[in-house]
């Protein structure tokens, strides 16, 4: 059984190449396959864990070619659901150098796909995190698929990390935006919030006020990435901050994504050794998040999303050698 489950949006994701320029602008694009839960597990198992995803793709060549993806990294794809006469998502991406992306959309069944009954209880039950982002909360039919692997992973004393990434366009109403994401960190163990999403979601800009109303509503781990500024922790009794690593950026797409499977690689090392995320201390908070952004940061220098994520081996060569200099 893997580790790792990863729940929501698998596609293909057309990136510009032209730097700097809206999609309309864009003279040509990259394929490349992604979907934020999708590049966390294929993630995972480049920095050494056990991975799996639960999704769904449609019955057609760019469903064959993201299942051939996933399989080829050694992500486990038993939860992966073939949609008969649906075509596979696509999201079209224009990225600037301040790392914010222009994003595109098309799909016939929602990007997503899943159902309730897609959800294997058994299947979930034997893995040790759950991880699932707010595009699965957009469709009702995806939501109660999310809320019940949620609850089994509750149960199951899982952990639960859930990464709101909030696409505005995906969204029909702003206001039913903020109250489904917001729903989505009922039983979270750990979220983390880019800097971009935070007052959004949260109502306020302070990295402070806004980790208290999670750590209120029992978030254990809560940590904002502000991009070159590095990124920001909390929990219950600690709180820092960590600086940013300094990389030759090539495009952003997936370094959010490459952050959160670092962040829970090393949250699985800390929980074998029977410290759950809420009891690290501000230490060990502080080389875990180092870490992550070191992924995050790695992950920008190669375009694409999947195959631009990095291996345990060239994480720890790229630390080592900024520790030299």
């Amino acid at each position: 059984m893997p580790e790792v489950i990863c729940l929501g949006e698998l596609l293909i994701d057309f990136c510009s190449s032209d730097a700097d320029v809206s999609l309309g602008e864009a003279r040509a694009f990259t394929r490349s396959p992604g979907g934020a839960p999708a590049n966390v597990a294929v993630a995972v198992r480049r920095l050494g864990r056990s991975a799996g995803f639960i999704g769904a793709v449609g019955d057609d060549p760019f469903g064959d070619f993201l299942a051939g993806v996933l399989a080829g990294e050694g992500v486990e794809t038993t939860g992966l659901v073939r949609l008969s006469g649906m075509r596979t998502p696509l999201a079209f991406v224009a990225g600037r150098s301040d790392g914010t992306c222009d994003f595109s959309f098309y799909h016939d069944a929602g990007l997503v796909g899943l159902t309730a009954d897609d959800i294997d209880e058994t299947y979930l039950a034997g893995a040790s995190v759950l991880h699932f982002g707010s595009i699965s909360r957009i469709d009702p039919a995806a939501r109660a698929a999310t809320d019940k692997a949620r609850q089994i992973a509750a149960a199951g004393g899982l952990i639960i990390s859930y990464d709101p990434n909030y696409r505005r366009r995906l969204w029909g109403d702003e206001n039913e935006a903020c109250r489904r994401i917001r729903e989505g960190f009922e039983r979270t163990t750990v979220t983390k919030i880019s800097q971009d999403e935070w007052s959004c979601i949260l109502g306020e800009e302070d990295f402070s006020g806004g980790a208290r109303q999670l750590l209120d509503s029992g978030v254990e781990l809560v940590v904002r990435s502000e991009g070159a500024d590095g990124a920001s922790f909390a929990t219950a009794s600690a709180t820092g901050h960590v600086d940013a690593v300094n990389v030759d950026s090539v495009e952003f797409t997936g370094a959010g994504d490459a952050f959160d499977a670092s962040l829970l690689v090393d949250l699985l090392s800390f929980r074998a050794d029977g410290v759950s995320p809420g009891e690290l201390d501000e230490s060990q908070l502080q080389w875990i998040i180092g870490r992550a952004n070191a992924v995050g940061a790695l992950t920008t220098t190669r375009a694409g999303a999947i195959p631009a994520l990095p291996t345990r081996d060239q994480v720890d060569t790229f630390l080592d050698d900024e520790q030299r200099q």
